[in-house]
């Protein structure tokens, strides 16, 4: 122990009382998030797990579902955490400020700071024999010290002392910063695993007298690992498991394999003796000396960065990489193996004839004997499922049953397990296409052509049915400004028919749907009706009209421009075509065709140049045709002829 100076004495006393120093922030219901990971613990006092996020400084309290309780900063550096005994202080090693903080485990609050005589940490910190030790050091000087908060730096005795790693029977010492690890159910023992070296050195520290005495060491190359990276001390057991992975057994003062998992890359071993291990992108759960995991779960993309149990073995708690940092995840009932179950039902079926399904459950937990499953089948008929008789499950984890569907379409077959003291609940499904007869629809009026707004009704006949005698009717009018739209939805009459009405401004397609139902397949038809355009042409400039024979001309001076105004129905980009015929000896020539846009009110306007003789007839007529004229949301459409007549 060295001896206590003024200035350590005096900076415990000042950052104890300093507490402004360290905010807590306010609850939130946000999940704890971290930088970069610097230690996790579960307070089973206060039902807190605990993360340090090295890159802020910041220890984060979260509730046992991961959200966020309040934090702390001031923390410089945090690498590590540790509870004491009676969970009522947190440990903290902040690395960048060379001290060991205590707070208060149920407010956060700051108790003392603790400065380590050291710039190579502390790094690890753990709590054993009454005492917070940590890990210092680097390169061939790592070494362990520990803070007694008994002792009261006010009566000048020094709470931290440094070099505590016993001289006798450990070699050449440790290369570097030493993790460190405890075990409730073996109070004053603590594991030691060296890093930054190749092949790792092991040891198991008696640290219950205070002073730290050798219980096992290791130091022999590669003879049990190739480095060390996690070190837990072993529920119960004299055991240590390093890497997540190879059981270390100690006695006799040195260590022996004794067993490993499944490879894995580090873990945590809980009260209960259970393994949480991490296993590249998943968090496996084993029973000691387990070759099965109970549980698996996963953890995405990425491997979990650390894992830590909740005292009463409820739940891990695992720190997963995401885009923000590191998210802590709550894996709930690591305790229950998950059952897989299997449904297999043929993929069609006749309707009203039997049908087997079968299936399979089996865990890597033993099943009960006599294992029962609930079967629900979901059709038509029972939209919300109908219970079937539980089936017995056989000695090797097979079932079968029977069932009539007495509906036809997708027919499901959900089975159930109910779950056991040591497994969870386990669900599957399967789905038939179980038959339906097929019916009649029809619907009238199909290529028939109508005049511009005419009010046309479409009437559908629906045959055969079992219990849906619903029909719906829909009109699409061409043109992708007008949606598709129900215009009636409703139950035929005793002869089967249904009627709506269109006004048929458009081409429009009508639709008539009947979905079906527990026996009859669903049917849709379709018919295409047309509708022409309204084209009205006005003459103006004319001096007079009269008749040629029993067809009336409009009469023009020679020297007279004649203007026809046609109005059409408006369509954006739409175009009249122009057709211009002349008389001549007995029969009518065509002049010319000419397309002219109409403007947004349906109206174009031609002047027709005067032709400057007299005795010219000729006759001119405005056209809609579908796909020349701009669209094709109509059928093409002529307009009546005008007939003029040049004089002098």
């Amino acid at each position: 122990m060295r001896s206590t100076s003024a200035a350590t004495a005096l900076a415990v006393l000042f950052s104890s009382a300093a507490l402004s120093a360290v905010a807590a922030g306010p609850a939130s219901a946000a999940t704890a998030v971290v930088g970069t990971p610097g230690g996790i613990v579960a307070d089973g006092v206060h039902q807190r797990v605990f993360v340090g996020d090295t890159a802020t400084g910041m220890i984060v309290a979260a509730d046992y579902s991961g959200a966020v309780l309040e934090s702390v900063s001031g923390v410089p550096g945090v690498t590590d955490l540790a509870l004491s005994d009676d969970g009522s202080t947190l440990y903290a090693a902040a690395r960048a400020s060379h001290e060991i903080v205590a707070l208060d485990a149920a407010t956060l609050d700051v108790k003392a700071r603790y400065p380590v005589a050291t710039n190579t940490g502390p790094v690890y910190v753990e709590f054993a024999g009454g005492k917070v030790w940590f890990s210092y050091g680097d390169q061939w000087d790592g070494d362990l010290g520990s803070v007694d908060p008994s002792v009261d730096p006010a009566t000048g005795a020094d709470p931290v002392a440094l070099a505590q790693l016993p001289t006798e029977g450990t070699g050449s010492g440790l290369w570097g910063q030493a993790l460190l690890d405890t075990d409730p159910l073996r109070p004053g023992l603590l594991a030691v695993g060296e890093t930054g070296d190749s092949t790792g050195t092991e040891a198991v520290l008696d640290v219950s007298s205070g002073t730290p005495q050798v219980t096992a060491w290791h130091d022999t190359s590669y003879a049990l690992n190739d480095g060390v990276g996690d070190i837990d001390l072993v529920a119960g057991g004299d055991q240590v498991l390093v890497n997540g992975t190879d059981r270390h057994a100690y006695a006799n003062g040195t260590f022996a394999k004794a067993g490993a998992y499944p490879a894995g890359q580090r873990a945590d071993v809980g009260r209960s003796g259970l393994v949480a291990q991490v296993s590249g992108t998943k968090v496996a759960i084993y029973r000691p000396n387990a070759t099965q995991p109970v549980r698996t779960y996963s953890t995405g993309t990425q491997s979990a960065a650390a894992v830590a149990w909740a005292p009463d073995s409820s739940r891990v708690f695992a720190l997963v990489a995401s885009g923000s940092g590191y998210t802590l995840k709550a894996l709930t009932d690591p305790t229950l193996n998950v059952p897989t179950l299997t449904v297999n039902a043929p993929s069609t079926a006749t309707r009203a004839k039997p049908l087997t399904v079968t299936g399979k459950i089996s865990a890597t937990v033993a099943l009960p004997a006599g294992v029962q499953l609930s079967v629900t089948r979901t059709d038509l008929e029972s939209p919300n499922g109908k219970a079937l008789a539980a089936v017995t499950v056989k000695s090797d984890g097979t079932y079968s049953f029977t069932d009539t569907p007495p509906a036809g379409g997708k027919v499901k077959y959900t089975v159930k397990y109910a779950g056991d003291a040591t497994h969870t609940t386990a669900s599957a499904s399967d789905t038939v296409d179980v038959s339906r007869a097929s019916t009649s629809l029809s619907l009238n009026n199909n290529g028939k052509l109508y005049s511009y707004g005419a009010d046309v009704k479409f009437t559908a006949h629906l045959g055969t049915t079992y219990k849906n005698r619903s029909v719906e009717i829909w009109a699409n009018p061409f043109g992708s400004d007008k949606p598709n739209k129900l215009i009636k939805s409703g139950t035929v009459n005793s002869d089967g028919n249904i009627a709506a009405w269109v006004d048929m401004t458009r081409d429009t397609t009508v639709t008539a749907v009947f979905k079906g139902d527990a026996r009859y397949k669903p049917k849709t038809v379709k018919v295409t009706a047309y509708a022409k355009v309204k084209i009205s042409t006005a003459v103006s400039k004319h001096y007079k009209t009269a008749s040629i024979g029993s067809t009336t001309y409009y009469w023009f001076h020679k020297s007279t421009d004649p203007l026809l105004t046609t109005t059409m129905t408006y369509y954006p980009g739409r175009q009249q075509r122009f057709d211009l015929q002349v008389y001549y000896e007995g029969k009518w020539y065509s002049a010319d065709s000419q397309y002219f846009p109409l403007g947004t009110s349906g109206i174009s306007a031609v002047s027709l140049g005067a032709p400057g003789e007299s005795g010219i007839r000729a006759r001119m007529r405005s056209v809609y045709v579908n796909g020349s004229s701009g669209d094709s949301v109509n059928s093409t459409t002529y307009g009546s002829w005008k007939y003029l007549y040049f004089s002098n």
